[in-house]
């Protein structure tokens, strides 16, 4: 497979054209299959063009725990810095859709599977406080492997102080929307995840607390077919919509003008 060219897609397993891939969003033109998408990407395929403004990028991790397991935690940190060109695990700001402002969050897998330390926790928050000051509508797109592991107990405090934002955004009737994408689990989804007015997934998006394999392991019974999906949520009650990438924009920009 010629390098630059194909692509082996990890929902088919078929050889796919690269730039057709691109072209689509980073979805597979043969089984539609949706990869992970960058943040700032997933920022230009949302917002309207040149509307978006970063806010709290200043904002670093630190290492009050002094924690190294192969490497130390802040070695850890700067290589994944060096490699996806942010920060920190979220971009969040303001921007507009269809002329609309708005509060939006965007995780992103690369940077340490977008595990929420206490820079993830500080940046929600305030982009929470944002929304709720402004009295705009707040969108996250969420992915996420959970807490951050390297930050022992801050990074589980972060759940809490997450609810929290939110429910003072709620309090004051502002409208949040989450879009969850694969992988969406662990302690984001115990938190600001599933906090929202209107929850969304894209398809076929690994959505839980746990892994399948430790349920399987701790309940010993075989888990129903598609566990753990989107799609098996939606049909149990756990999500308000699946909506394919093409379309996202659309669709948010439709919930934000019906609901304001």
């Amino acid at each position: 497979m010629p390098d630059g060219l194909w692509m082996k897609c990890e929902g088919c397993e078929k050889p796919v054209f690269k730039k057709a891939v691109e072209d689509r969003l980073h979805v597979c033109p043969e089984c539609s299959y949706h990869f992970k998408l960058p943040a700032r990407l997933r920022l230009k395929t949302l917002l309207d063009p040149d509307s978006f403004v970063e806010r709290h990028e200043n904002l670093l991790p630190s290492d009050p725990l002094k924690f190294a397991d192969q490497m130390p935690y802040p070695e850890r940190v700067a290589k994944h810095q060096a490699a996806s060109g942010l920060n920190e695990a979220i971009v969040v700001g303001e921007g507009r859709i269809l002329g609309k402002p708005l509060a939006i969050g965007v995780m992103d897998f690369a940077f340490m599977g977008a595990s929420m330390g206490s820079v993830v926790g500080e940046k929600v928050t305030r982009i929470v406080e944002l929304a709720t000051e402004k009295k705009w509508p707040l969108v996250i797109v969420c992915a996420s492997g959970g807490a951050r592991m390297q930050e022992g107990i801050l990074s589980l405090m972060q759940l809490s102080k997450t609810s929290a934002a939110l429910a003072r955004l709620h309090a004051a009737g502002g409208l949040y929307i989450s879009v969850m994408t694969n992988p969406t689990t662990a302690g984001v989804l115990a938190s600001f995840a599933t906090l929202a007015d209107i929850i969304i997934a894209e398809p076929k998006a690994l959505i839980g607390f746990t892994g399948p394999r430790v349920i399987k392991e701790t309940i010993k019974k075989s888990l129903p077919p598609g566990f753990q999906t989107s799609e098996f949520l939606l049909e149990h009650g756990f999500l308000d919509r699946i909506v394919s990438r093409e379309n996202l924009r659309d669709e948010i920009a439709k919930i934000i003008e019906y609901c304001q």
